[in-house]
C-alpha cells in the first residue's frame, strides 16, 4: 500500500521531471551563499555555543517547512549568519583553505550525480578519473610505474590506512605479534598516528616519539638510536612516520636521512605530507620534499594546500601490490570474477565502501587552472608567512618559536618584566578567546614546551602583511588588558593560570 505522503514527497526527488525545481533551488542556494560571502566583513560572528544552541534545539524536525526559500531563511539564522568563513583574509587559525571555483563546480556536479566510487558499475568514468589523478600525484611524488593509491576522507584516514598496510607487511614477512610492534614518529608528529595505532589494536606503548631539533624536525640520530634500541629489545618497528609539514610548525623532517635509516633497517617509511603536499606543485620550493620519493607510502591532503573543499585527500603507495591488505570480496559487490575479467574498481584499495567522487574537484581544478597556478597560490602563502615571521621576530611584544618552511607561525605575547610576566600563559589564552569573541579575526593556539602559544596558519593568498600586523595589534591589546587587570593580583599571589 502506498503511503499518503509518497505523492507529496515525489516533487523533491531529483529526476528528469524535477530539473526545473532543481535549477531554482540551486540558484537560490548559490545566491544566498554568494551574498553572504559578498557581505562578510569578518571571518566569524563571535557567536557562543550558549547563544546558538537554544536556537537550533528549538527547531521541530517533525514539522517540515515545505519550502526551499523558508528553509534557506532558517538556515541563514542558524548557520550561514554565524559560520566561520575561511575565505576571509583574517581567518588565520587552522589548516583550512579558501577554495577555488573549479573545485566548487566539481562539488556541485558530484553531489547531484551522486556516483559512488567503490565499483565500476556505480561510477564508470569516475573510477578512471580517480585512477588518473592517483597516477598523476604518484608521478609528482616521484614514485615509479608500480605505484598506486586511493582517495580518502582526510589525513587521519590516510595515516590509518598506511599503518594498516605496514602492519600487514610486517605480519606477513616477520610474523611479529601486535604487542611487539612499534611505530616511531617525532614529538611534533600528528596525533592521528597514535590514534591509528589504537584502532589497529596495538599496545598503548606502540607509538614511540623521538626528539626534534631547534627547527622542530625529527633528529635522524635520535631515530637511529630508537631503531637500535627496539632491535636490541626484540621489538619490531613496523613503520617510521616522518612528517612533511607538521601541524604546528610546518616543519619538514629530513626525509633523505630518514629514508636511508629505514632502508638499512628494513622498515616501512610513511611520510605524512597532508600539509606539505602543496609543494608538489610549487615551481620554487619542490626541493623541500626531496627524499619523499623513497617513502613506501605518502599522505596528501588536497583540501589543505591545493585549495579544495573538504574532503579531498589521498593515500599513495610506492608498490601498489600492498593495497591487497585492504581488499575484501563480496559476491554482491566485487566478486573475484570481475577482477579476473579486468573490470576496474576502487573498493579493493579503500577502507571505505560507499565513497564520494571527491576526485572530481581536483580534476576540474587541474583542467581549468593547471597545477602551476595552484602551486603559485601556495607559494604566495608561504611567502607571506616568511614576511610575517620577520614582522613578529622584530616586535618586542612577542617571542617567536621557529621559522616555518611552510605557512605557520607559532609565537606568544610576552608581558614586560614584572608581576605581569607570570600571567603570560593566561594572557595568551585570553587574547585568543577575546579575539574570536569579537569576530574580527580567528587564530589558533597550541602548547610548546608546556607553555601556551598563539598560532597563525596562513593559507589564504588574499591575506596581506597589513592583515597580519592588524591581528597582532589586536592580540597584543587583548593580552595587555588582561595583564593590566590582573597583574596587581598576581603580584601578591603565587597562584598562576588565573584565567580559566
Amino acid at each position: 500500500m502506498t503511503s499518503p505522503h509518497a505523492g507529496a514527497a515525489r516533487p523533491y526527488l531529483f529526476n528528469d521531471r524535477t530539473v526545473e525545481g532543481y535549477r531554482r533551488a540551486m540558484a537560490a542556494a548559490t545566491e544566498r551563499v554568494a551574498d553572504r560571502i559578498r557581505r562578510a566583513d569578518r571571518p566569524f560572528s563571535g557567536v557562543s555555543p550558549e547563544r546558538l544552541t537554544p536556537e537550533i534545539a528549538a527547531i521541530d524536525l517533525e514539522r517540515p517547512l515545505h519550502d526551499h526559500a523558508a528553509a534557506l531563511d532558517e538556515l541563514e539564522r542558524v548557520y550561514l549568519r554565524d559560520a566561520v568563513y575561511f575565505h576571509h583574509p583574517r581567518y588565520l587559525a587552522h589548516l583550512n583553505c579558501p577554495v577555488v571555483i573549479p573545485a566548487l563546480l566539481g562539488e556541485a556536479v558530484l553531489s547531484a550525480v551522486n556516483s559512488s566510487l567503490d565499483t565500476w558499475d556505480q561510477s564508470a568514468g569516475g573510477t578512471l578519473i580517480e585512477r588518473r589523478l592517483i597516477e598523476w600525484t604518484a608521478g609528482r611524488i616521484g614514485f615509479g610505474p608500480a605505484a598506486d593509491g586511493v582517495f580518502t576522507s582526510g589525513g587521519t584516514q590516510s595515516n590509518l590506512h598506511a599503518l594498516l598496510l605496514a602492519r600487514e607487511e610486517v605480519r606477513t614477512n616477520a610474523g611479529a605479534v601486535p604487542s611487539r610492534l612499534r611505530v616511531i614518529t617525532s614529538e611534533a608528529g600528528h596525533f592521528s598516528v597514535r590514534k591509528a595505532a589504537n584502532l589497529l589494536g596495538l599496545g598503548p606503548d606502540a607509538v614511540v616519539t623521538v626528539e626534534t631539533d631547534d627547527e622542530r624536525r625529527m633528529r635522524p640520530a635520535a631515530l637511529a638510536r630508537e631503531l637500535g634500541r627496539c632491535r636490541r629489545a626484540g621489538l619490531v618497528v613496523m613503520a617510521v612516520v616522518a612528517t612533511a609539514g607538521t601541524t604546528d610548525f610546518g616543519s619538514i623532517d629530513p626525509l633523505p636521512e630518514i629514508a636511508s635509516l629505514c632502508r638499512s633497517a628494513g622498515v616501512w617509511l610513511h611520510v605524512d605530507a597532508a600539509y606539505g603536499c602543496g609543494l608538489l606543485v610549487s615551481r620554487r620550493r619542490r626541493h623541500l620534499l626531496a627524499g619523499i620519493e623513497r617513502a613506501d607510502s605518502v599522505t596528501v591532503d588536497f583540501h589543505k594546500s591545493f585549495f579544495q573543499p573538504v574532503s579531498s585527500s589521498a593515500l599513495l603507495v610506492r608498490d601498489g601490490a600492498v593495497l591487497r591488505h585492504a581488499a575484501h570480496h563480496a559476491d554482491y559487490l566485487n566478486p573475484r570474477r570481475m577482477a579476473e575479467r579486468g573490470i576496474p574498481n576502487q573498493v579493493d584499495k579503500s577502507l571505505q565502501t560507499t565513497r564520494r567522487f571527491d576526485a572530481l574537484k581536483l580534476w576540474l581544478t587541474l583542467r581549468v587552472m593547471g597545477p602551476d597556478a595552484v602551486g603559485e597560490l601556495f607559494d604566495e602563502v608561504v611567502d607571506r608567512a616568511a614576511a610575517s615571521y620577520a614582522l613578529v621576530a622584530a616586535d618586542p611584544r612577542f617571542e617567536v618559536v621557529t621559522r616555518s618552511p611552510l605557512s605557520t607561525l607559532v609565537f606568544r605575547y610576552l608581558p614586560q618584566e614584572g608581576p605581569g610576566r607570570k600571567l603570560a600563559d593566561d594572557a595568551n589564552l585570553y587574547a585568543r578567546e577575546a579575539l574570536a569573541a569579537s569576530g574580527e579575526a580567528v587564530v589558533a593556539g597550541t602548547t610548546v614546551d608546556g607553555r601556551h602559544h598563539l598560532k597563525l596558519t596562513l593559507l589564504n593568498p588574499e591575506t596581506t602583511l597589513d592583515d597580519v600586523a592588524h591581528v597582532l595589534d589586536l592580540l597584543a591589546g587583548h593580552a595587555q588588558r588582561y595583564v593590566d587587570d590582573l597583574a596587581p593580583v598576581a603580584d601578591h599571589s603565587e597562584v598562576t593560570h588565573v584565567h580559566s
